[in-house]
């Protein structure tokens, strides 16, 4: 016999990709229980009928729309928008929910006046900024635990930053003129269509976009510690990124020896010699890391790869929401990825 689910739990945006994700991950989870998901624009269809994947684990389960109101009563909610949504439930959503794990840009960034600079707009809830903590547990574990409001960053800015900051800790390598070059599945653009992510468009096709000016940037220097200089690219497959990252180094560390020790207690962490594929995190919680010094040219190269959708938004957002509701880290993630 089964113990039933101890916390009540909410999805607002929960027919995009990585609500459903969340809503797939939730059905294996021990703890939790989803009672409410939204969707603004499938509000009315079942979740079944959006995604026949979840029929099994969700039958009868009903978009609504997004009333903070419908929070009330729940222990926690995910928020899993479009940029700009979650600053204008936030205020209303805490006031109702003891814990909010945010997965949009909204609250990432400490400095508000870097939003009209790389988000286009002012922030509407500047205020709030401090009380978010960002949700990258391996980086800032502490500040997650036992936290009511986190803001879990998405699939690029994980990435770069599991295989840059442990590096940057320990001093091997310089904090200026790093380069990141990260390439990601057609899945990181979320559902709603555009002509850049049609089959026809993407398919047979590998292109760079956002050279220099992508929003994403600020978070991963906030995060790593580190001035970079990030490319994304685009490649035609569904799920998984990439991210290849050269810097210069500070002296004779081994980087992947420092990798291993920095993750040797981690769970949802790989570091090997061999170099990591896309393929093997699909469906996972795992991040895949390797590093090397080449002495010929003087630089560091570390790569990362991870499921975008899994440790890039929905999973690592789960992970925060153990942490955060005193659960095991684990639980509900899965270690093992889907292949072939």
């Amino acid at each position: 016999m089964y113990d039933e689910p101890v916390y009540r739990v909410g999805i607002y945006g929960a027919s995009g990709y990585t609500g459903a994700e969340l809503l797939r991950l939730c059905a294996g989870h021990p703890d939790l229980d989803v009672v409410l998901a939204t969707a603004e624009s499938r509000s009315g269809a079942r979740a079944a009928e959006v995604y026949p994947s979840l029929a099994g684990a969700y039958p009868g389960l009903v978009f609504t729309d997004a009333d903070p109101a419908a929070a009330e009563g729940l222990d926690l909610v995910f928020l899993a928008l479009p940029h700009g949504t979650s600053q204008r439930l936030v205020p209303d959503l805490r006031k109702r929910v003891p814990t909010v794990v945010d997965l949009a840009a909204d609250f990432r960034l400490r400095d508000a006046s870097l939003y009209p600079r790389w988000y286009g707009e002012e922030h509407t809830a500047p205020e709030l900024l401090p009380d978010f903590c960002f949700g990258l547990p391996e980086l800032f574990r502490d500040e997650i635990v036992g936290a009511h409001l986190v803001a879990a960053p998405g699939c690029y800015v994980t990435t770069a930053s599991l295989a840059l900051a442990p590096l940057v800790r320990a001093g091997a390598i310089e904090t200026t003129g790093v380069v990141v070059d990260a390439t990601s599945g057609v899945s990181g653009a979320g559902r709603t269509l555009r002509q850049t992510s049609h089959f026809s468009t993407v398919n047979e096709d590998f292109t760079a976009y956002a050279v220099i000016d992508h929003r994403h940037t600020p978070e991963i220097e906030q995060a790593v510690g580190a001035q970079v200089l990030f490319t994304p690219h685009l490649a035609p497959m569904t799920r998984g990124i990439l991210a290849t990252c050269y810097a210069r180094p500070t002296g004779g560390s081994d980087p992947l020896a420092l990798l291993a020790d920095f993750y040797a207690e981690e769970p949802f962490v790989v570091v090997d010699e061999r170099p990591p594929s896309t393929k093997a995190t699909y469906g996972s919680n795992c991040a895949h890391l390797t590093a090397r010094h080449d002495p010929r040219t003087g630089w560091v190269v570390v790569l990362c790869a991870l499921d975008n959708l899994v440790k890039g938004a929905s999973g690592q957002a789960l992970q925060c929401a153990n942490l955060a509701l005193g659960l095991p880290e684990t639980a509900g993630l899965p270690l093992v990825g889907v292949y072939p």
